[in-house]
């Protein structure tokens, strides 16, 4: 069968309609100024490079790859030199020429200076009179990386005060929906009209993006995300650094690893979204909440005014909330044993509503108030929460329904461009090739041939680029940067099977290009490199549009380049621009520069892989 193909517009479905009431929304906000007068960062990505040696900003690790990107006609090598911060030559060389890259429209040199493995701080590159940014070479290069790519998910709870001394003063703000006026609140929500005639308790979670809606099947994409980075550091020795008190969370100190505390405020709000026994479709979860109207920018949680309104179960959200709670059940039982059983619990209820609903699916057009994530082939929803429930049980039953699945044997599971909330089939063979489970030995020898496969096309795919991004050419879509962080994921996972270098090399030039290593020298990356993104769209942190508010906080991930100009901002400013270089650094650009927790969600997790030493 078909596998599902990537979304154009991977954060959600907006339609044009909704795109132009955001727009108008936009404009008529009081505090917002019109775009025309938002002229920090307006010249159009194609020409917005500052430097023509463009490295990772904030810097590289002594024992893993240091490679860099020049930009020049030039058909010969040129010559380069690695200064440390007193301008001192610690290295030299001459550049690969590389020529015409595709994606980026430019012509490249390649720059290695892999060999280079002492530390420091303030290097930069110069190449024939050209000098790149600073940055460093040093082991702990990710630490404070991995706690701020996990602190964005406190920042984004609902239904909880955001303290100062957690977040910075900036940040804090009162709790969100709870039913605080103006807020109508999440704890008493009712369906759209014909869909229940009750309401139901659907507070806590995170805010998906830079609006205030919740949707399970990106909730649960992201959930699963951080519980797999823990899971994976767990399996190689690694999970002290993600344990109790290593992060940024209220819950520190209540002997839990951190990342599995802020990852409960998710999943506790995807279990509030089960439909209760005793009404129709129990087990079943409801696709998503949020306003019945789009709120304008910029709108803090705690003021949002719209009413809040359930939408419709969809076999999709069902089948996230299945893999999410099963895979729950597994990991936090040494810590929680009640939880975890009542994540069990939530779980098989899940999976045999899915099964007695198998094509309940979300529809396209619902995009009023928030994205329709809509999606028409659920079989791969079947195929990863099936393979959740037998890592976790063991039992015949999700053994089967994996073995049988047109999923478990599909050559093109893993997909160049990456997986997402639309296809997780992905997610599945990443669970069967990594959890402990009863799987024939040539099978499981299979999945995890499949899963080093998917490397080894990313690896070649970044060798024939002048970026070396695990993305094809055509990939540049809305959100490309978390579809490029979720294949660099691939790669490390495949680094842990097989311990071969080159595969973590991978991973970790993935991070240099999310941190500037690409065609506009823009680390997306907010507070992370001397030209990093801290306009991105989102409803609190809204400076550009209002003084008195913040940019987003430190480790915040921007959309990244999408070559579709998907909104107002993108099309003024942007026409022409190669693939790689359709990406501006503007607060209405939500095509190219919203937050996401499904971005963010990959950004943490190879974070806490690079972070990890020993």
């Amino acid at each position: 069968m078909p596998l599902p193909q990537l979304p154009r517009r991977p954060r959600g479905a907006r339609t044009a309609t909704a795109l132009l009431t955001g727009a108008l929304l936009l404009i008529a906000t009081p505090s917002a100024p019109a775009a025309s007068t938002a002229t920090a960062h307006t010249s159009p990505g194609a020409s917005a490079a500052p430097s023509a040696v463009q490295v990772n900003q904030l810097g590289y690790l002594p024992d893993g790859p240091k490679r860099a990107t020049v930009v020049s006609p030039s058909t010969t090598a040129l010559p380069w030199r690695l200064r440390d911060a007193a301008g001192r030559t610690a290295a030299s060389g001459t550049t690969a020429v590389r020529g015409a890259d595709a994606a980026s429209g430019q012509s490249a040199h390649l720059v290695d200076f892999s060999s280079y493995q002492r530390t420091g701080t303030g290097y930069t590159l110069t190449v024939d009179g050209r000098t790149s940014h600073p940055f460093d070479i040093r082991a702990n290069l990710y630490d404070g990386l991995r706690a701020d790519s996990m602190s964005f998910f406190y920042q984004q709870r609902s239904g909880i005060p955001i303290e100062a001394s957690l977040a910075g003063a900036a940040y804090a703000r009162p709790a969100g929906h709870l039913g605080a006026a103006p807020n109508q609140g999440d704890t008493t929500v009712p369906c759209v009209s014909g869909v229940c005639d009750y309401a139901q308790d659907v507070r806590g979670g995170w805010y998906d993006a830079g609006d205030q809606g919740k949707y399970v099947v990106n909730g649960g994409l992201a959930v699963w995300q951080l519980v797999n980075s823990f899971e994976r550091a767990k399996r190689t020795g690694h999970a002290a650094a993600l344990g109790d008190s290593t992060l940024r969370v209220p819950e520190r100190g209540n002997r839990v690893p951190d990342v599995l505390d802020e990852a409960r405020w998710e999943l506790e709000f995807l279990m509030r979204m089960q439909i209760p026994e005793g009404k129709p479709r129990a087990g079943m979860a409801f696709h998503k909440v949020h306003d019945a109207a789009w709120t304008g920018l910029p709108t803090r949680p705690e003021q949002d005014a719209e009413p809040r309104e359930l939408h419709a179960p969809s076999t999709a959200a069902t089948l996230n909330l299945a893999a999410a709670a099963a895979q729950c059940a597994r990991v936090y039982a040494p810590y929680d044993a009640a939880f975890a059983a009542r994540c069990l619990d939530s779980a098989r209820r899940a999976w045999a509503a899915a099964q007695a609903n198998p094509d309940v699916l979300a529809p396209g057009s619902d995009s009023t108030g928030g994205g329709a994530y809509d999606d028409s082939e659920v079989g791969d929803e079947f195929y990863w929460a099936a393979a959740e429930l037998y890592a976790t049980t063991g039992e015949a039953r999700y053994r089967d329904a994996v073995t049988s699945s047109p999923y478990q044997t599909a050559s093109d599971v893993f997909s160049p461009f990456g997986f997402s909330w639309q296809a997780t089939g992905a997610l599945g063979r990443l669970v069967l090739a990594t959890v402990p489970n009863g799987l024939p030995a040539a099978d499981l020898a299979r999945v995890r041939a499949s899963v080093v496969s998917a490397a080894d096309a990313q690896l070649s795919r970044m060798a024939g680029q002048g970026y070396a991004v695990p993305l094809p050419s055509d990939g540049y879509v809305w959100g490309s940067n978390g579809q490029v962080a979720n294949n660099g994921t691939v790669m490390a996972v495949a680094y842990e099977l097989t311990e071969q270098r080159r595969y973590r090399t991978g991973a970790l030039e993935t991070l240099d290009y999310l941190l500037g290593r690409n065609a506009l020298g823009q680390s997306y990356v907010t507070g992370y490199g001397d030209r990093a993104s801290q306009n991105q769209h989102h409803r609190f942190w809204a400076h550009q549009y209002d003084a008195s508010l913040p940019n987003p906080p430190a480790g915040s991930i921007a959309g990244g380049a999408n070559a579709g100009l998907q909104d107002p901002v993108a099309v003024e400013k942007l026409q022409g621009c190669a693939p790689a270089a359709c990406y501006i650094d503007d607060i209405g650009s939500y095509s190219t520069n919203e937050v996401a927790i499904n971005w963010n969600a990959p950004l943490a997790w190879l974070a806490a892989f690079a972070a990890e030493r020993g």
